[in-house]
């Protein structure tokens, strides 16, 4: 019976002996008894003292061992049981699902109402590049998302005026209108949207895949490099040809 509450056969045999036993036995003569290897039977007894079945002493520089009377062991399991289920009760089972899929998305609607959803699940971090008309209606939501603790940083294409914290602004030059607009969000270091446009219709794919989120991730803070540096050193770089061209290459 021990043994389906999770005692091992030596336990169960080693504690019979003992609840047998007329007068408290030593290690010797549980060995002879209980039929329990003499290499084991310490650590079965250690064991046994650990989890409350066993009492010992010494006595004439002998280590005497006793078993605690049925009763109480019989309360013992049941009291142990009826905690067990109490907190498998309060235990809130949370499904460990990786999604290693990229969907794909379609219409503008669609996308940025995902991107609103998305800050709002967010529990640790938020980072997030779009032109500043795409990023303004989120502002509000992204600043409550802040003052809650949770770490926001964003890239705007072109000036806002917000109270966030980690804010980069990349100003366009002239020969950027003319480049499509994008708009990237990842959640958590864990969930990613990009979106672009493509013949005058906004798509996106939708991401939990490690590898295409550490990508976007990485794209995000290279474009915040871009952003900082392009600020920094503004007129050398639009007054070099050469890096001029470069930069109006990029996907500002």
């Amino acid at each position: 019976m021990l043994q389906q509450f999770g005692y091992s056969q030596y336990e169960s045999q080693v504690y019979e002996t003992l609840l047998a036993g007329t007068e408290p036995m030593d290690a010797t003569s549980i060995v002879s008894h209980s039929q329990v290897p003499k290499a084991k039977v310490y650590e079965v007894l250690n064991r046994m003292i650990d989890k409350g079945l066993i009492m010992n002493t010494v006595s004439e520089k002998k280590k005497l061992y006793h078993a605690i009377p049925l009763e109480s062991v019989i309360k013992k399991l049941t009291y142990e049981f009826e905690q067990n289920v109490e907190e498998l009760k309060k235990k809130k089972i949370e499904r460990s699902f990786s999604d290693d899929r990229v969907w794909s998305l379609k219409a503008h609607s669609t996308i940025f109402a995902q991107t609103e959803e998305m800050i709002h699940n967010a529990k640790t971090t938020i980072f997030m590049s779009s032109w500043s008309e795409n990023l303004i209606p989120y502002l509000p939501l992204l600043e409550e998302k802040e003052a809650s603790g949770i770490e926001v940083e964003i890239l705007s294409i072109g000036a806002i005026e917000t109270s966030l914290k980690h804010v980069h602004i990349l100003v366009p030059i002239d020969e950027h209108d003319r480049l499509e607009k994008s708009h990237l969000i990842v959640i958590d270091e864990e969930d990613a949207v990009f979106a672009g446009i493509e013949n005058d219709q906004w798509k996106a794919i939708k991401t939990m895949s490690q590898p295409f989120v550490k990508f976007f991730t990485d794209f995000f803070y290279h474009d915040v490099a871009l952003a900082r540096i392009t600020e920094r050193f503004h007129d050398q770089l639009v007054n070099d040809e050469v890096t001029k061209k470069l930069l109006t290459r990029l996907r500002y």
